[in-house]
């Protein structure tokens, strides 16, 4: 990659987390390490970082070779990327930051770029603004852990309390602490994808749990619930916690223990961990694709109604060859709100 004037290229560990460490508020999905963990086999991590005064902007990316061109274009990891800042507020004028991205984009045959959103980082909208397209996909769940724990549960669904004190009863939550604790959370998590028809992209390999479990770039925490009469591990649910955010990242119940309903204890029991800790946020995302009406969104809205909205960055930096890409691939099943649209048919 070819670097600008105003902008540094990072691609190693080091510097990419110095640069997290300089700026202070991150969330785990703009590590080296999710990143490295995350990207598929043909995209290449990497963090551009611009700096004027006290003002410090880094937007971490995957860079993609556009098959059978000379072009590439850039995608965020799965979950909550976006840029981070520091020394900005609402009267930042973002006109140098976003001619410094265009330039680099530009100079790299960058086609495209697409991010995914962080709710939590207030910085994102103020740095892209009038640059591309932000658009809400969506809302996500926060429980407001700043509140008093019994505050919180009074915003539960009524149900949910019945739910949590059923699974109270028949099952005990440990922190999963061996190899075996590990395997039986992944087989559990790989029978849950079996059970809702997952797409290939979710399930993940025990490599991959390994690499998150063991990241010293964020801590990872995976609960497990066991049935009190049998000793069996019946569920798991891992989150992820990075400077004062709590993410609710996989989880998986066996099917025959449904009735149970033991991740609704394991959320319950990460909401009280959490804000024992001192912790501000605790996201458990949204629904499947971004839904707002779906059985997940109903499941995560149960424990709160602090909705905070999910939005996606478009950019088209070279509208020509867009275009061109676009109409040599057409999307097959009128997904004509992909973006980027020529990549549709490999969704």
């Amino acid at each position: 990659m070819v670097a600008s004037d105003k902008l540094d290229v990072i691609t190693g560990k080091h510097e990419w987390s110095k640069v997290l460490n300089e700026i202070g508020q991150y969330d785990f999905y703009h590590t080296y390490d999710y990143h490295l963990t995350a990207r598929l086999q043909n995209e290449t991590p990497f963090l551009l970082k611009y700096t004027t005064g006290t003002v410090t902007i880094a937007l971490p990316l995957l860079l993609r070779q556009i098959d059978e061109t000379m072009y590439s274009d850039a995608s965020s990891v799965y979950g909550y990327p976006g840029p981070i800042c520091n020394g900005i507020d609402e009267t930042f004028n973002n006109e140098e930051f976003t001619e410094a991205l265009q330039e680099f984009f530009i100079k790299n045959n960058i086609v495209s770029v697409f991010s995914r959103l962080n709710p939590f980082m207030p910085c994102q909208e103020i740095v892209l603004k009038n640059y591309g397209e932000t658009v809400q996909h969506g809302k996500v769940v926060n429980i407001d852990i700043t509140l008093d724990v019994d505050e919180q549960r009074r915003n539960y669904q009524s149900r949910l309390k019945t739910h949590v004190n059923k699974s109270k009863k028949h099952c005990v939550v440990k922190e999963a602490a061996t190899e075996q604790d590990i395997t039986d959370f992944v087989e559990i998590y790989h029978e849950n994808m079996g059970r809702v028809n997952a797409k290939k992209y979710y399930y993940f390999g025990e490599e991959y749990f390994k690499k998150i479990i063991n990241s010293s770039d964020f801590k990872t925490l995976v609960l497990i619930a066991k049935e009190k009469e049998t000793g069996k591990t019946i569920a798991g649910s891992m989150f992820i916690v990075t400077n004062n955010i709590v993410q609710y990242h996989l989880s998986g119940s066996k099917n025959e223990y449904l009735n149970l309903m033991p991740t609704k204890l394991l959320i319950d029991e990460m909401r009280l961990r959490a804000t024992k800790k001192g912790y501000e946020f605790f996201n458990l995302g949204g629904g499947l694709g971004g839904r707002d009406d779906d059985s997940l969104f109903n499941f995560k809205s149960s424990f709160s109604k602090d909705f905070k909205p999910f939005k996606l960055w478009k950019l088209i930096v070279n509208p020509k060859i867009y275009s061109k890409l676009a109409e040599k691939n057409k999307p097959v099943n009128n997904s004509s709100d992909f973006f980027p649209e020529y990549r549709a048919n490999n969704n």
